[in-house]
């Protein structure tokens, strides 16, 4: 809870008064007009349906004009002059975080799964024979496991632990490939996706690696071995995957992995603050932010920002907390209204004053400073899937006029950035799907 200091009476005037908008905060969460109306988020998810929201249809877009901007999002990650998927000889491919120049499980999985969203077979094929001959372990204790950074010219591993989020994207991805082109193919997508899950149960510790999931707690862990074992990272809970894996996996666990994906909806409830909507980058599985890690760990950084799109396509393909979900959109979005819609920044404390430490975005030391960055402004927008507002419409109209291009002072990322605008788009034109066999 945030700690309220008294202030002598005309120090609050001044600070009521002093107000940019002239009005005072319980007004700016107040919704506004819009000839839209208020958002109605729907009422059952795609598992019962078989179909999916276009909210930008809803908001007034065109459909010609929203193929147009998914065509353009996939154009500038993939294929454009600053993109971030590069092709090696006919049969390879990989993702590079080009700013930090390394290869990471989390890029080269949600490019995985951007290619079996938007049905791009050879895509998928090429990123996965380079992931599996140069970030997967063949043999030892971290057999089918994957190294989390990797040098893209040479294939040297820079670290040869694991990062939990990559296994998770990785098997959910090849589940999907599986569901989508079968498995006779080329690749066996299936057995790809057993292998990991399949080695993720048989590692109990022994030379320092162990299960992606924390078994007792039934959550993700932030790596698996003994040290990341014990903590998670909020971000890090997708539970719409947890209930793909019980569909899919057919390895005996259904009944774990959907006891996961509850879990992670209980989680997300106890780590999100309560008048802010925000979350810790790294949290105790209790859900208080992960102190041991200062500064870096206890407050809304770069990786928190994808939490309210993985809450969003929980709300869009099962629906299962929906009420908590609804009135987590609304914290959240009010809380970024009330910042400012083309102002809001890209850190805060949890209480939702400004950090005094800022993590830098690159190297340069001018790029330490807070942002309207595109990636929080893209997964902001995502929750509009289970908006009830008017101000909704706004997040997404936001996300609809921002460009993926370098800011004012020089500093780009079409790698984290990039990838996060390119999934909020799919989310909110309904081409991120839960795959279902042929």
């Amino acid at each position: 809870m945030r700690k309220f200091i008294l202030y002598p009476l005309f120090v609050m005037a001044i600070i009521i008064l002093g107000s940019t908008s002239g009005s005072s905060k319980n007004d700016c969460n107040d919704d506004v007009k819009d000839s839209r109306g208020k958002m109605k988020p729907w009422k059952k998810g795609a598992w019962e349906t078989g179909k999916y929201r276009n909210v930008f249809l809803e908001a007034g877009y065109s459909q010609e004009e929203i193929d147009a901007k998914l065509a353009k999002a996939y154009y500038d990650v993939f294929e454009g002059p600053d993109r971030v998927y590069f092709e090696v000889g006919d049969s390879m491919a990989y993702v590079s975080d080009v700013k930090n120049k390394d290869c990471r499980t989390e890029g080269l999985s949600y490019g995985l799964m951007v290619a079996v969203q938007l049905d791009k077979k050879d895509v998928f094929d090429k990123l996965w024979r380079w992931t599996f001959k140069y970030m997967q372990h063949q043999e030892g204790p971290s057999e089918a496991y994957f190294a989390w950074s990797v040098d893209p010219e040479t294939g040297r591993k820079f670290s040869s632990g694991s990062a939990s989020d990559g296994e998770l994207y990785f098997v959910t991805a090849l589940l999907f490939a599986s569901n989508r082109w079968g498995n006779d193919t080329g690749i066996d997508y299936y057995a790809q996706a057993r292998r990991i899950l399949d080695a993720m149960w048989s590692k109990d510790g022994t030379s320092r690696v162990t299960h992606v999931i924390n078994t007792e707690h039934k959550l993700i862990t932030f790596t698996p071995d003994p040290g990341g074992y014990r903590y998670t990272d909020p971000s890090y809970h997708v539970p719409a995957f947890m209930e793909v894996w019980a569909e899919y996996a057919n390895d005996g666990h259904e009944q774990f992995y959907r006891d996961c994906a509850d879990s992670s909806r209980a989680f997300l409830k106890r780590t999100i603050h309560p008048e802010t909507g925000l979350n810790p980058d790294y949290a105790e599985f209790s859900g208080a932010p992960r102190k041991n890690w200062g500064q870096m760990g206890d407050a809304f950084r770069y990786d928190s920002w994808r939490v309210p799109m993985n809450i969003a396509m929980d709300y869009s393909w099962f629906a299962k907390d929906k009420k908590w979900q609804k009135e987590y959109a609304k914290l959240l979005q009010n809380f970024l209204f009330c910042e400012g819609i083309d102002t809001f920044v890209d850190q805060y404390n949890l209480d939702g004053t400004k950090p005094d430490w800022i993590l830098p975005a690159g190297k340069n030391p001018s790029y330490e400073k807070l942002r309207h960055s595109i990636g929080f402004v893209a997964t902001s927008a995502a929750a509009s899937i289970m908006g009830t507002q008017r101000k909704s419409w706004l997040f997404v109209d936001e996300l609809w006029n921002a460009k993926l291009e370098p800011y004012e002072d020089g500093y780009f990322d079409p790698y984290y950035d990039g990838l996060l605008y390119l999934f909020s788009i799919m989310h909110l034109s309904g081409n991120y799907q839960l795959i279902t066999p042929n």
